[in-house]
This record gives C-alpha cells, structure tokens and sequence, in this order.
C-alpha cells in the first residue's frame, strides 16, 4: 500500500460508541473497536484521558496520527471530537470518524468523504462539533432489526451482536483495514480499493440471477468457454 501525498492527510480518527464496559460489545459500539485495533496494529502509546475521551498518538503511514475514543455518551460524540481537532488544528477533511451504520447489512464496511448525519445521533453530534458534514466516515453494516423484534432502533445497536464472533471480528477487521488505507491514499482511494467486488463475484452473481430464472441451482458451473473472472 503506497502512500498518495496529494490526498488530506488524516490526523485524527475517532471511534464512536458508548462507555461504560456494559455497551462495549454492542453493535453501537462496532466503531470504538476498530479504533482499539488500529491502535494495536500501529504500535500507538497508552490511552490517556483527554479532550472528553480516551487518547492515543501513533505513526500512521504517511505521519502522525492522533487516536480518540470518546468518553461521552454515543450522543455527545462531538463534544470530543470538536475539541480534539481543534487542539490538533485538523481541518474536518482530516477527521476520520468510525461507526455502525443500520442502513448497512451485518457486515458490509463502507467509507465515504462526507454527507449528512443519516438518522445517527453520534454522527450529528460530530457534525455539531466540527461545524460541518465534509468528514471522511467508515461506516460498519450491523442491519436492521428483524420484524419479530421487540423493541425500537435504539434498542437494537444497545444490543450484543447475535451473529457468530468470528464474522463481528471479521468485519472489524476489514474496516481496520480501510482505516488504514484512508490513513495512507485518502478516503477517496480506501472506497475505490474497499468498495470493489472481488474478482469473479460479479460473474457469480450473474450466473445465480441466469439461473434462478431459468430453475437451475445457482451454483451451477458455466460451460467451458463460457464467462470468466469479471
């Protein structure tokens, strides 16, 4: 992975959630585990209590980077983070914010340069304390809650993942990984690389459509000669 010196660099990523060790394996909570992870991965120095959150500096790779897990309430969220960017003097371009995202399905990791709050109060308080929507975001799928679910949206992401650990630490893994990419090309590059279907998917995909309509099994091989890795 190269480094692009064009692209914003990121100075400070923040990882959403609640505190309080009864919400950390929430689904509200997907964001604060990433951050967690990239620190390990960087090597960064201990948390310290600071700006409304836990602390940490680190080298990314294309230079320093600052690591913020806010201590506030997931509502509060940019009461953290607006502080810490202004201390750093991060332009919001260079603020990487980390979160789960219901309008995504378990374990989708998408990234995008900006926009609006989208219905997540974490994300609209972060708005508030940067003065704007411009920031780069990762967003992790955690899904909609299923239709004999007793309960609203809220109770759902303050809820434990029910899905098999291994898939939850997979998916906080990759979003790491496009952590990392943002922190190294820029967000922009980390959606081109991240947001790609693997080779042959969408041919696989094809050929389950073809063949759902035509009754076959979907897994079903295409002749030889037929179409390969798209």
């Amino acid at each position: 992975m190269g480094v692009d010196p064009s692209a914003p660099a990121i100075r400070l990523v923040a990882g959403l959630g609640n505190p309080e060790p009864r919400y950390a394996r929430t689904r509200h909570n997907a964001g604060q585990r990433v951050v967690e992870l990239l620190a390990e991965r960087l090597g960064a120095g201990r948390f310290v209590s600071r700006y409304g959150g836990r602390f940490a500096e680190a080298r990314g790779p294309a230079g320093p980077v600052a690591l913020l897990v806010p201590s506030t309430f997931m509502n509060a969220s940019g009461e953290a983070v607006g502080p810490a960017a202004g201390t750093l003097r991060a332009a919001p371009e260079q603020v990487l914010v980390i979160h789960d995202e219901v309008d995504l399905p378990f374990g989708a990791v998408r990234g995008k340069p900006g926009g609006g709050a989208g219905g997540h109060n974490g994300v609209r308080s972060v708005m508030r304390g940067l003065g704007t929507g411009e920031f780069p975001r990762i967003r992790l799928g955690v899904g909609r809650p299923p239709d004999d679910f007793r309960g609203d949206g809220a109770d759902w992401v303050l809820m434990r993942f029910t899905e098999p650990p291994e898939e939850v630490e997979a998916m906080i893994a990759r979003a790491a990984d496009m952590a990392e990419a943002a922190l190294a090309e820029g967000i922009e590059a980390a959606v081109n690389r991240y947001h790609a279907s693997p080779p042959g998917e969408r041919a696989r995909a094809r050929r389950a459509r073809r063949a759902q309509e035509d009754g076959e099994p979907a897994g079903a091989e295409p002749p030889a000669g037929g179409e390969g890795p798209a």
